[in-house]
């Protein structure tokens, strides 16, 4: 559990502006680019089975102009496994996806579907793109994620900041204790942990200073706040607080 706490940034919600218009900009690659440029170690992007935000080209554009890893969030559909065997992305990161959901609900149930998502990531596998589980802190959920062969989990942060932002203290101190519990017993399985959904300036502290956290993945938070200060800016902040905070512990 060494080196440096990487920054994975999400650009979906730049396609979310640019789709509610029906326009070409703004440019999600464009993000991206300046994602990297402003201390990115990775960029992020989910493409729906609706499309409601990254689209296909965007995949294509992404991987031709990126030069830092991409992790291509996805459902565990077939059409999905097409896409990502075509690309052969640095990660794919699946997650739950539920087409009336406004954002990603909870974590995905491995444990209900081992046997299906084995087959499912093994020619992910064989690709070369490393497979993430995007799931909540059960054990149950981590060991199976283990089980079927994936190299990362993704635990989910979402309940952890909303309650944080809720007021919720107590309960949101329960919730960073379970995380850090799953953090360690996923390191002890051997896979690699990383961390997001809903992350703040307020709410990163707390999970930078897991030791077993190897990543965090934030977006929709930098995305609304490059409106006030710029994206270079909005990066900038989150990687000086993660650093600091890591520092510390």
């Amino acid at each position: 559990m060494t080196g440096k706490l990487r920054l994975g940034v999400n650009i979906d919600h730049v396609a979310t502006v640019r789709n509610a218009r029906g326009s070409a900009y703004p440019d999600p690659v464009r993000a991206g680019l300046l994602a990297e440029e402003a201390g990115a170690d990775g960029i992020t992007a989910h493409l729906r089975e609706d499309r409601r935000h990254i689209t296909d080209s965007d995949i294509e554009r992404l991987m031709a102009a990126l030069t830092r890893p991409l992790n291509f969030e996805m459902a565990a559909t077939a059409e999905m496994q097409k896409i990502a065997l075509r690309h052969r992305p640095h990660a794919v990161c699946l997650v739950p996806e539920k087409r009336e959901e406004r954002t990603t609900e909870g974590g995905l149930d491995v444990a209900g579907d081992d046997d299906r998502l084995a087959d499912f990531i093994a020619p992910l596998r064989a690709a070369g793109s490393r497979v993430s589980m995007f799931i909540g802190h059960d054990p149950r959920q981590i060991e199976a994620s283990a089980r079927i062969g994936a190299a990362v989990v993704e635990l989910h942060t979402g309940h952890y900041c909303d309650l944080h932002h809720e007021g919720r203290f107590a309960e949101r101190d329960a919730e960073l204790a379970a995380l850090k519990e799953g953090a360690r017993l996923a390191h002890s399985l051997g896979l690699e942990v990383h961390a997001g959904h809903g992350l703040t300036y307020d709410t990163v502290g707390p999970i930078a200073v897991i030791p077993e956290v190897m990543e965090l993945n934030i977006g929709h938070f930098l995305i609304g706040e490059a409106i006030f200060v710029g994206l270079r800016q909005a990066i900038a902040e989150m990687r000086r607080a993660m650093d600091a905070a890591r520092a510390e512990r």
